[in-house]
């Protein structure tokens, strides 16, 4: 079922499924909710009620939000503003399972409602500040290649590019890899919503990195192996948990994963988020 989240300043669509204790869902930036699809009936399976959230922008979400920083922007503070919001309509507190941008998007909302996030899960997040590694570029094809993409995108304004960054950010496809990304062009290919995708690369994971420390709440940072974005994928997740208070976070890798992890091992990230729902998503009482 679609539900339509009206805050302050525009509307986020949600697809809502089964029944328990509260899980959000946020996705990375360019890709739409359809991008947790193999997740979220496995959540539900196990005895969730999963909220699964199109990024303001992106999607079916309304376009043309404010952003904090005043710029024409969606950062991760933003996004966190609004998943507290989406938090506080279906009655949490809930964990958050953030991918990519709403990785850092779920530090911050954790930091500043920890009332209402009894927990996060990031997936290949973009929470630290980000440098460019030279010497990983020149010696390793994989970081090599995800920059590039990454960078033509972005210079270029190009889609063309932005499926050649995917096709390598999935080393293995799922088997409906080819619709998905036709689902995803088809939206993508709107001025508009290529406008909104172009926001979010305006601002750094700095607002992110900055609240690691006041995070109280159970993290888990699953990171692919073999994600393209990142020149040392493993020592990326375990600079996030170092930032965080001791024990608070820890680090499962998944090999052969690239950036989207949850679509090409869902069973996989599934066998490890489940326990950790189980343990950590119930602990405080719901809101209404």
């Amino acid at each position: 079922m679609t539900e339509y989240v009206d805050l302050e300043y525009g509307t986020l669509a949600c697809d809502v499924v089964g029944e328990g204790p509260l899980v959000v869902l946020s996705h990375g930036m360019g890709t739409v909710r359809q991008d947790f699809r193999y997740l979220v009936g496995l959540l539900a399976e196990a005895g969730f009620r999963v909220v699964n959230v199109d990024m303001r922008g992106h999607g079916e979400s309304s376009v043309g939000w404010p952003s904090v920083t005043g710029e024409a922007a969606i950062s991760r503070t933003d996004v966190a503003e609004d998943l507290v919001g989406v938090i506080r309509y279906f009655g949490g507190p809930a964990v958050i399972v953030g991918h990519s941008l709403s990785g850092g998007a779920a530090t911050i909302a954790a930091a500043s409602a920890p009332e209402l996030v009894c927990g996060i899960v990031e997936i290949d997040p973009f929470t630290l500040a980000q440098s460019f590694h030279a010497g990983a570029f020149f010696a390793d094809r994989r970081y090599r290649r995800g920059m590039v993409r990454l960078a033509l995108t972005s210079i270029l304004k190009s889609l063309s590019w932005w499926r050649r960054y995917l096709n390598i950010a999935y080393p293995t496809k799922p088997a409906d890899f080819d619709a998905y990304l036709a689902q995803l062009g088809n939206v993508l290919v709107r001025p508009e919503r290529w406008a909104e995708f172009a926001k979010t690369g305006a601002t750094t994971p700095a607002d992110a990195q900055a609240r690691l420390g006041e995070v109280r709440c159970p993290a888990l940072v699953i990171m692919g192996a073999a994600d393209p974005d990142f020149a040392d994928p493993e020592a990326e997740a375990d600079a996030i948990v170092a930032a965080m208070p001791e024990g608070v976070g820890r680090v499962v890798m998944v090999e052969n994963g690239g950036h989207y992890p949850h679509a090409q091992f869902p069973d996989r990230v599934a066998a490890v988020v489940i326990p950790f729902l189980e343990r950590y998503a119930a602990r405080m009482p719901r809101l209404r």
